[in-house]
This record gives structure tokens, sequence and C-alpha cells, in this order.
């Protein structure tokens, strides 16, 4: 199971939108239980958000660094990390 730190938690609350047409989380409580449920990843680097595309089976070998930045599942974090949403 993946452990989502508080700023994880923030940054979906806040951005969801980029995602989802209506909030599905209002509270860190329901962000947490919302990325448990689609088992949501938090990976070290943009080359990590590649190699989990690939692994997920979706194309992304024609996509740069930045388009897959820009992907509505993908989540920069302050601090350098991104989340991955699968919805």
């Amino acid at each position: 199971m993946y452990e989502y730190d508080e700023e994880c938690l923030q940054v979906f609350l806040k951005k969801q939108g980029q995602l989802f047409d209506e909030p599905v989380a209002e509270t860190l409580e329901e962000a947490e239980a919302f990325l448990e449920d689609c088992m949501a990843a938090v990976v070290d680097s943009i080359e990590e958000v590649r190699e989990y595309f690939d692994e997920s089976g979706a194309d992304v070998d024609g996509m740069s660094e930045e388009e897959l930045e820009d992907a509505s599942e993908v989540f920069a974090l302050p601090d350098g990390r991104y989340l991955v949403v699968e919805a």
C-alpha cells in the first residue's frame, strides 16, 4: 500500500480539477482514501513517470518530459517528486 504524505494530499486537493470535472475529495482524509483506492503512485523523477506509464501499457515513447509533466494524470510536487493518478 502506498503512503501519501501531507504534501501529496494538499497538491492533489488543490489540483484535482486538472483530472476530474468535479471534486473527488474535500479533506485530506478523503484525498488519501481516494488515492489509495486508485493506487496512485508517488515517484521521484519525470523518468520514473515515464517508466510508470510504460509499465502500465501507455504509449509515451514520443512524449517529451514537458508533455509528460503536462499530462492530466501527473501532479508535480514542490519537492521535485510526482504523484501519478490514473482514474
